[in-house]
């Protein structure tokens, strides 16, 4: 009976994430880019954050994985979009790097926080979120990338969220309603916006109950493609 005892007490009392969203990982992702049609335009800067849970089982957001990437050949680039982002093509401290090594440079850490949590993949969490799934899964597309660890169209729009949560829809206000604050001076930058989009993700699922080891939804999925 104190081995039992000993072995519960062991036993955290909140699910782990493998079993809280269907065996998926929620990642933040914000993209800037060179306009707003995905197929046309160049993808220039990508960030991810994946969110983790802490020592009570709460959501926090996890480590930045960050690029600056070249406009890959053949995209185009509206000047009236990099008015809005500032973002300088060419200059030598952005440290542009080939559409493909900025893919690796995000999907690697993804991947490694994918398997440390057992989950089967990520699932992209985004403030209009298939703005920037479009972007990524053109740019997957364009270099054939094989080891893309997002699923493919299914997504969690904190636009919805903070809708219901706070009455916001636009990602300032809805941050700034969350008690996070905004900084104008930083934002159009993509670890900026992710940050705040994961910062704001958590917030509001953590005003939910979290999941119990006993009552979490089921874990992995088939990796078909399915949602």
């Amino acid at each position: 009976m104190t081995d039992l005892m000993d072995a519960r007490a062991d036993t955290p009392a909140f699910a782990p994430m493998a079993q809280r969203f269907r065996g998926y990982l929620p990642v933040v992702v914000d993209v800037e880019t060179g306009g707003f049609d995905c197929q046309r335009h160049a993808l220039l800067e990508i960030a991810a954050v994946p969110i983790e849970l802490d020592a009570a089982g709460r959501y926090v957001p996890g480590e930045v994985a960050h690029a600056h990437i070249a406009p890959a050949p053949g995209t185009e680039i509206d000047p009236k979009s990099l008015e809005v982002t500032g973002i300088k093509i060419g200059h030598p401290l952005r440290g542009e790097l080939p559409e493909r090594e900025g893919l690796d440079a995000v999907f690697i850490p993804v991947r490694a926080a994918v398997k440390r949590h057992g989950c089967q993949r990520a699932i992209l969490v985004g403030h209009n979120a298939h703005f920037d799934l479009g972007f990524l899964n053109a740019a997957v597309a364009r270099v054939q990338h094989k080891r893309n660890p997002f699923h493919p169209f299914s997504v969690f729009d904190t636009v919805t969220l903070a809708g219901l949560a706070y009455g916001q829809t636009v990602l300032a206000r809805a941050a700034m309603a969350a008690g996070l604050g905004w900084d104008p001076k930083e934002a159009h930058s993509a670890v900026y916006d992710a940050l705040q989009t994961a910062r704001l993700f958590c917030a509001i699922a953590n005003a939910w109950p979290l999941p119990t080891a006993g009552n979490a939804g089921a874990a992995a999925e088939p990796a078909d493609g399915a949602a």
